[in-house]
């Protein structure tokens, strides 16, 4: 078994794709390509977690919490002939058995139900464990030249082709542990699907993607991989205009994504800048806008994120700020006036990050971060004006390649 040695993954970028190798726009990594007369067999591992101890304000909205969402990928894959490389990826998460029964404490968080049947509310829900995605994809080469090529995937549990990058990929967000508050607000709740079907064409920089899909969302508190039949639909267009440029835009119809919820629609456009800054600093940035019909009740709702982050193998400075719209009903506060209409509220986190010990394309990091909540008038009261929450956290993570 041959290792193949990378920089730190939330570093790379298309430059580092060798000959043998295509950028993979959701993962942000290099993945194999196939190439006449040259056969490959690869094994790629990807993993990257937190333990983190949070403190918030907040009133009885605020809670303290030692939490550690986590995820492990693993891709196996070998080509077939002179232009096809058959690939099954596996992503796993412990999130079910490593946050509270009453999930991740963040502040104005929503989304799916807890074991209980009661919602999340002020907490991320832990992803499906422990299986979060399994997707058997075939590569097929269309030019050597600039790399074009047509992928087809199926998921029982997967990514449906709608979103922007998912936050746990994006170079930005990688060093956050928090998942955005837009998460379930037209951004990234597409990438914990169910029987995803799809096809995702390169064409030089264009990607031009598709997929059907069963769009009753995952429960999260259920050990279980449910298959239904695809009602769902997303497109995603994606310009890759550089190495350190990258657009995208998508929209997807859900059907019945909840119980009592007949259909939804999901709208999402994000910009991506890389920009070296030195042979070991890196500015990144992502700019995302999402949007969602018939999301509890509401008949629409926005979320606008602007994530940057200064990145070295050493140290990273990273910043998030979001706005965007949550309902009374959803905060649980039912008694002020138009329950189902959003309110406008802003989130902003400045984080730092350290490498601590680095092994054989791994390393441990630490860090701390704090989030300024800025609360709109009408829940004030509630949360105590713009509480603030308190965050130190290690991180391991990495990612490591190896010729089979």
């Amino acid at each position: 078994m041959g290792v193949i040695q990378h920089k730190p993954f939330y570093l790379l970028s298309a430059k580092d794709c060798g000959n043998m190798e295509v950028w993979d726009v959701d993962t942000q990594m290099p993945m194999p390509f196939p190439m006449a007369h040259m056969p490959m067999s690869m094994l790629m591992l990807h993993g990257n977690g937190f333990l983190a101890m949070i403190a918030e304000e907040g009133l009885d909205r605020g809670r303290e919490g030692v939490v550690a969402p986590n995820m492990f990928m693993a891709d196996l894959g070998t080509s077939v002939g002179d232009s096809q490389y058959l690939n099954l990826d596996v992503m796993l998460t412990a999130d079910l058995w490593l946050m509270p029964k009453a999930g991740y404490p963040e502040l104005f968080q929503i989304g799916e139900n807890r074991e209980d049947g009661l919602p999340f509310i002020d907490a991320q829900h832990p992803h499906s464990s422990p299986l979060m995605g399994l997707t058997l994809s075939d590569t097929i080469a269309l030019d050597n030249g600039d790399k074009s090529n047509l992928r087809l995937f199926t998921a029982p549990r997967g990514e449906s082709t709608d979103g922007p990058i998912p936050f746990m990929h994006r170079p930005t967000g990688v060093m956050n542990p928090d998942a955005p508050l837009g998460h379930h607000v037209g951004q990234d709740s597409g990438h914990v699907s169910s029987t995803v079907l799809g096809e995702s064409l390169k064409l030089g920089g264009l990607h031009l993607e598709a997929s059907a899909f069963h769009g009753l969302e995952p429960q999260p508190s259920q050990v279980d991989l449910p298959l239904g039949t695809p009602d769902s639909y997303a497109f995603r267009l994606v310009g890759e205009f550089s190495s350190n440029f990258m657009a995208m835009a998508s929209y997807a119809y859900v059907n019945n994504p909840e119980p009592g919820v007949a259909f939804s629609d999901r709208y999402s456009a994000s910009l991506y800048l890389r920009a070296p800054l030195s042979k070991n600093l890196t500015f990144n940035d992502s700019l995302v806008y999402g949007g969602i019909t018939h999301l509890d009740n509401a008949d629409y709702l926005s979320s606008v994120l602007e994530e940057a982050a200064l990145l070295s193998p050493k140290t990273a400075i990273f910043l998030r700020l979001e706005v965007l719209q949550r309902t009374p009903n959803e905060l649980n506060l039912p008694t002020l006036p138009n329950p189902d209409t959003g309110r406008w509220l802003t989130a902003i986190t400045l984080g730092y990050s350290h490498q601590v010990a680095s092994w054989d394309g791994w390393e441990l990091r630490a860090g701390a971060s704090v989030t300024n909540d800025q609360t709109p008038a009408e829940y004030a009261d509630t949360y105590a004006g713009n509480p603030l929450t308190y965050k130190f956290f290690f991180q391991l993570g990495g990612m490591q390649m190896y010729n089979l």
